[in-house]
């Protein structure tokens, strides 16, 4: 039916390329210019004036690039670089590859209205696309570290987003004391469990007191719903809290949870769901805030209680 030959392990990627694809990289993370940046740079420059001279400028620019990062130089997934090589080149220049057959006259003249169509399609661009606000935070990022007061603070600055802070809410005739003692009380439909989660004395002891209860069935898939629902109820039930959120603008907010990788951050490699609700949340009161009627979650739509 079929056959195979296996043999020793080949790359094309020298040390040399990695190390050029690892300088743009830094580039990048820096917010500088990386290799095709410069290169980009360049052929505007040779456009604007059609010097051999800027032209040899735009050449040079173009082999800085890593060999396998040229064909994304343009973003163009039909035509790759292939007007960028032969604007390089000129008429009578030479492709890689192509030693024998010189760029024509035409060639050249279709790779410079290449140029000047991709220019024209740059700058109009802003209109074709509605502009609702920056990609990136203007705000420094907020770094939410775990902490476990045990009663409220008349300033209590960012600790008052974490899930443990003091501030009681009422969900459906009960009251719990922490975002922390509700999410663990509604995560098991044990009612003794629930009872004995709600009545702990502390956020930590809640979730101890938690860790022994069997979860509800479909918990995992509904969790992150649960607790959007919970940190909606914290902020609108507890105004001064909601002013401490929308306070931090539009900082990424970093959650700090030592025994979680789905809700903290946990040094990158957790999901920072609580940060990303809480983000979701602060947007939502900036909304009521401009005026702006949202819909209601469809559970309250349908005249349901939005938590378990």
């Amino acid at each position: 039916m079929a056959a195979w030959k296996f043999s020793e392990p080949y790359t094309w990627l020298t040390p040399e390329l990695l190390l050029a694809e690892i300088r743009d990289t830094i580039d990048q993370l820096n917010g500088r210019p990386d290799s095709t940046d410069r290169c980009l740079a360049a052929v505007d420059v040779f456009l604007a004036d059609r010097t051999e001279e800027n032209r040899a400028a735009a050449r040079a620019a173009y082999h800085a690039i890593p060999e396998t990062q040229r064909h994304y130089a343009l973003g163009d997934m039909d035509r790759k670089d292939g007007p960028l090589q032969v604007l390089v080149a000129g008429p009578g220049g030479h492709l890689e590859g192509l030693p024998d057959e010189p760029v024509t006259q035409e060639e050249y003249d279709e790779a410079v209205a290449y140029f000047e169509d991709r220019a024209k399609w740059n700058a109009e661009r802003p209109s074709r696309v509605p502009s609702d606000g920056p990609a990136t935070p203007m705000a420094p990022a907020i770094h939410l570290y775990e902490s476990y007061p045990l009663k409220p603070s008349d300033d209590p600055g960012t600790k008052a987003l974490r899930n443990e802070f003091p501030a009681p809410l009422l969900i459906d005739g009960d009251t719990y004391p922490t975002v922390m003692h509700a999410y663990w009380a509604l995560s098991t439909a044990d009612p003794g469990a629930r009872a004995a989660v709600r009545d702990a004395d502390t956020a930590f002891a809640a979730r101890g007191a938690a860790a022994g209860a069997p979860r509800r069935e479909g918990w995992e898939q509904a969790r992150t719903a649960v607790m959007t629902s919970l940190l909606r109820a914290k902020f609108t039930q507890h105004p001064p809290l909601a002013r401490v959120l929308l306070d931090t603008a539009d900082a990424t907010l970093v959650y700090d949870d030592s025994d979680s990788e789905h809700w903290g951050n946990r040094g990158g490699r957790g999901r920072n769901w609580t940060g990303r609700l809480l983000e979701l949340v602060r947007s939502e009161l900036q909304a009521e805030q401009a005026g702006i009627t949202l819909p209601a979650p469809r559970a309250q739509q349908a005249g349901q209680s939005t938590t378990p």
